[in-house]
């Protein structure tokens, strides 16, 4: 075992927020394990790894442990060989407060893979009858989550739980985009399969001046690096980007960008009281043609929205095709599954469980829905279904 001990100072904060601890792995290693040891009372550290590859995990500030072996990984830490050469432990000063912070890692070496930790997962369960949403055109309404997390990061449910949770919501889609790590994505096609909910990859390239989902199968997405690198990255490997929770906090979105992304959440079950006006503002000021979608940001039960709370709905061939038809702009948004929905059917407007509600047309011009299942003109631009104390209910692209 090597021990690592040092401080951290406020200074070394601003100079340079990520740093790398080399330690040594040699030849004929089959485990690596990692503790880092401060006082959590005065800051936080971020803990991540990287080989002489490359990238190897990350879990930010939820652990202050973990393992690497060439059969298994604790997750958020991608498993295999393990380069004989000189590793590095990431540590982002996430706070450092101005006395500084104390810190020592354990970095452990060894010949044997020891035992893999096993988590109980939940029984099959029943899903809730598909809401009856009309077709268009051969495409169908599904209803999904783009943004939620598991125990890859920060989340408290292991990736069945979470898919089983979904599922029982009534959501035919749910994107994992677990904090700056794809260790998720070789699991995601099994488990949904086995839920019966489709599980989709991302990543949320995290950091202490935004957020950002990266959709698709597409790689680790450098988090060390501009938000233009990122954008790349998405595009060469035929992902798609969105800017998260813009007004989120201490992590609203203060990253400098050149072209902004296209897709933005709108709604994300931050949005503490939805009479306020600014998400809506911002989607206006942020670019003309923004495709605008809900995120739960689910982490644990209890914490931020339930899978689903808000859900987006995406019009597409199948749940195969689900970023497609977000990069064709075919979402609408609802606070929940059941909840009043405004879907566009070519020319037309459906309102659904909208009944008393107020359409509000991108011009400003506003209309009483009456009925439960209503069909108005359609315009060009954003609608949105309102209460009579501007409440929002829902949204449609």
């Amino acid at each position: 075992m090597t021990v690592i001990r040092g401080h951290w100072s406020l200074d070394d904060r601003l100079e340079r927020i990520l740093r790398e601890v080399p330690f040594e792995v040699p030849a004929g290693t089959r485990a690596v394990t990692v503790k880092l040891r401060f006082d959590r009372s005065l800051g936080v550290l971020d803990l991540g790894c990287a080989s002489p590859d490359g990238f190897r995990g990350w879990s930010g500030g939820a652990r202050d442990e973990y393992t690497i072996t060439e059969e298994w990984a604790t997750p958020g830490y991608l498993p295999g060989s393990l380069e004989d050469g000189t590793w590095q432990v990431w540590l982002r000063l996430h706070r450092v407060p101005p006395q500084g912070l104390d810190y020592s890692l354990e970095i452990t070496t060894a010949t044997a893979v020891p035992a893999q930790p096993v988590a109980e997962e939940p029984p099959l369960g029943e899903r809730p009858a598909r809401r009856d949403v009309p077709d268009v055109d051969g495409l169908r309404w599904f209803a999904g989550d783009f943004h939620a997390h598991t125990l890859h990061s920060d989340g408290s449910l292991t990736i069945p739980a979470l898919a089983e949770l979904a599922a029982s919501r009534g959501l035919d889609f749910l994107t994992v985009t677990d904090h700056n790590t794809t260790s998720h994505h070789p699991y995601l096609a099994g488990v949904g399969k086995d839920r019966g909910i489709t599980l989709l990859p991302g990543q949320e390239v995290t950091t202490d001046r935004g957020h950002a989902n990266v959709f698709g199968d597409v790689g680790w997405v450098d988090f060390r690096e501009p938000v233009d690198s990122w954008m790349r990255h998405a595009a060469r490997e035929g992902g798609l980007i969105s800017i998260n929770h813009p007004l989120g906090g201490d992590c609203a979105w203060l990253q400098p960008v050149t072209e902004r992304p296209r897709i933005a959440e709108v709604w994300h079950s931050g949005w503490w009281d939805r009479r306020w006006g600014a998400p809506l503002a911002w989607a206006d000021a942020w670019r003309p043609d923004l495709v605008a979608i809900g995120a739960s940001d689910f982490h644990k039960v209890g914490e931020d929205g339930l899978p689903g709370q808000p859900t987006t709905w995406v019009l597409a061939e199948d749940t195969g095709s689900i970023f497609e038809a977000l990069a064709a702009g075919r979402t609408a948004i609802s606070a929940g599954p059941g909840e009043p929905l405004l879907v566009r059917l070519g020319d037309e407007l459906l309102a659904l469980d909208a009944d008393g509600l107020i359409l509000v047309r991108p011009g400003g011009d506003r209309q009483v829905i009456r009925g439960e299942r209503v069909l108005v003109p359609a315009g060009e631009g954003r609608h949105r279904l309102e209460t009579y104390e501007n409440e929002v209910m829902a949204i449609c692209g």
